[in-house]
């Protein structure tokens, strides 16, 4: 027995198989109809469905529960323009230089380049930050356990939260990051995981056409 305090599980619901089955099939093809957008519409976003959808993204489970991650939401477009400026630096670096020919024939049927006009027109961008360590009220050092596996999991929810929500979203990655740290003023113990693009598609927005692979190809059931 834990010498820590514990709560009774209060807020746990049980369904019955077939109520299970229901809301794991609504669930599943509310996702598969996701599908990542460039093309986005600057149309306003109410702040507090983004809020929520923090909220839901931070119920993720973390290492030790140190819920090592920090979102900072940018919505003001002198600040969208130098994240802007600098990702698309960063690219140009990618494609021109750093990227190899089997990397850029991978991405070639996404039809992506280094122009980033999303990260101006979409209302939000929510920069993802990964907190390396932490720091108590007195300034000691606390060391964070798994934290690209915990800040993923929170940017999964996060991205399923605001699909819920109707938004549409675009996980960029442009490397290094860094420059989100600068423009961003986050500190040293924190690094750039992930850039996420969020509002409402563009009227005439258009996406790839290209598949999930099927379930026998990503999952094997050992023990059935």
């Amino acid at each position: 027995m834990s010498d820590y305090p514990t709560v009774p599980l209060a807020r746990y619901r049980e369904y019955a198989p077939d109520e299970m089955r229901r809301r794991v099939q609504a669930f599943y093809e509310n996702l598969d109809r996701r599908r990542t957008v460039r093309d986005f519409s600057d149309r306003p976003v109410p702040r507090d469905i983004i809020e929520t959808a923090l909220r839901a993204a931070s119920t993720a489970p973390s290492g030790a529960n140190l819920q090592p991650w920090h979102f900072v939401v940018v919505s003001n477009a002198a600040t969208k323009r130098r994240i802007r400026e600098a990702a698309e630096a960063e690219e140009r670096e990618f494609y021109e230089h750093r990227a190899s020919e089997e990397w850029l024939a991978a991405l070639k049927p996404l039809g992506t380049d280094a122009e980033k006009p999303f990260l101006e027109t979409a209302p939000y961008l929510v920069a993802v930050f990964l907190q390396k360590y932490g720091r108590l009220d007195d300034g000691r050092k606390v060391k964070h356990y798994y934290p690209s596996e915990s800040t993923g999991l929170a940017t999964g929810m996060l991205i399923a939260a605001l699909h819920e929500a109707g938004l549409a979203t675009l996980t960029h990655t442009p490397s290094p990051m860094k420059f989100l740290n600068e423009i961003l003023g986050r500190p040293a113990s924190e690094r750039p995981f992930l850039l996420l693009v969020t509002g409402y598609p563009a009227a005439d927005a258009r996406v790839p056409d290209i598949t999930r692979k099927p379930l026998e190809a990503i999952a094997t059931f050992v023990g059935d």
